[in-house]
């Protein structure tokens, strides 16, 4: 299915929900924001949220600096 992900075109693969979005690119959700068609997605909501065609989600990695 293609979705647009930050902005981009991309094949979701298997992915069908965002939890399993963020396994198939390998992100950590402790450090890994989303925002989904313009606002922020909780990640206990991950498992639920199922991908749709033309779906928006952005996806931040959170950085601690110093």
């Amino acid at each position: 299915m293609k979705i647009f992900l930050n902005g981009e075109p991309v094949d979701s693969g298997d992915a069908r929900t965002v939890a399993e979005l963020m396994q198939h690119h390998q992100l950590p959700p402790a450090t890994t924001r989303v925002e989904w068609n313009g606002g922020a997605l909780h990640r206990r909501d991950w498992p639920a949220r199922a991908l749709q065609e033309t779906d928006r989600p952005e996806i931040l990695q959170v950085a601690a600096g110093g």
